[in-house]
């Protein structure tokens, strides 16, 4: 059912919002000072082109310097990022199949706004963080 999921997604959102993260995550790199939020973009966007059997978890070593980060990437990226994810959201909940996509999108959004401090894992192992 995940590969399924994956497919429909990846052709209905995930492909677009993928490159939203990458195009992000390039700005990032030329900005030069903000290439960790660069790095979080391009990591961010293999869980939104492929999400379903992964999912978030707080990494507990996780401090101050990820607030901060947050805050930057927020205004630099967060924001646009997550408008996208609200309107695709809006797009898929218009039809029937594309509800549980549609909730899978709202779902990304609090990852989009603060990526920072954040671990993508397999949904078998939510607790196995590093």
């Amino acid at each position: 059912m995940r590969t399924i999921l994956n497919v429909i997604w990846l052709v209905l959102c995930g492909l677009w919002m993928a490159i939203g993260y990458a195009v992000a995550g390039i700005v990032m790199f030329v900005l030069i000072v903000t290439i960790p939020f660069g790095i979080a973009a391009f990591r961010i966007a293999g869980y939104a082109l492929w999400p379903f059997g992964r999912t978030t978890v707080e990494r507990r070593d996780a401090g101050a310097g990820s607030l901060i980060g947050n805050v930057i990437w927020l205004v630099l990226a967060g924001i646009w990022l997550a408008i996208g994810h609200v309107v695709t959201g809006i797009a898929l909940c218009c039809t029937i199949i594309g509800i549980p996509l549609g909730i899978a999108n709202f779902k990304l959004i609090p990852l989009s706004l603060m990526p920072l401090g954040r671990e993508i894992v397999p949904t078998d192992a939510p607790f196995a963080t590093r």
